[in-house]
């Protein structure tokens, strides 16, 4: 299993952050590692979107499985070798909002046998991505 979490305090809305992260399209603009995304199901985000993600040449389907605006967002990706599970949470403050991403991948079958391996490099993927979130909401980091 490889995980990641990390959290944004930022002066935009819960609403504004909520509709801006569970529209897929937009993961392009702030994760370094994604590619390409094509919307295939919905406009925008929504319940039962579907988004076509290209990451490293593989291209995962991620369908919304949850969507309670303004605060929680659940999407998830399978193929034959593994489960992405990605949960955005957004709690309103007064001066804004917190958001916390958090991605969980999970290999199948024989896969499974780099799973250490793969927890180091989502570690430093997620890094980057944390980065181009906090530069794309304008925010500062908080300690998970």
């Amino acid at each position: 299993m490889a995980r990641y979490i990390t959290k944004v305090r930022t002066a935009r809305s819960a609403e504004d952050v909520f509709a801006y992260m569970a529209d897929l399209r937009n993961f392009a603009a702030w994760d370094p590692g994604v590619k390409k995304v094509v919307q295939i199901d919905g406009d925008g985000g929504g319940l039962d979107a579907t988004f076509d993600v290209t990451v490293s040449g593989t291209t995962l389907r991620y369908r919304t499985v949850e969507h309670q605006p303004p605060t929680g967002l659940l999407v998830v990706a399978e193929s034959s070798s593994l489960v992405s599970t990605d949960r955005v949470s957004v709690q309103a403050e007064s001066a804004g909002c917190v958001v916390t991403y958090d991605a969980d991948l999970q290999l199948k079958g024989i896969a499974k046998i780099v799973s250490p391996i793969l927890g180091l490099a989502f570690g430093r993927i997620g890094g980057r991505a944390a980065a181009g979130l906090r530069r794309e909401l304008d925010g500062v980091d908080v300690p998970t």
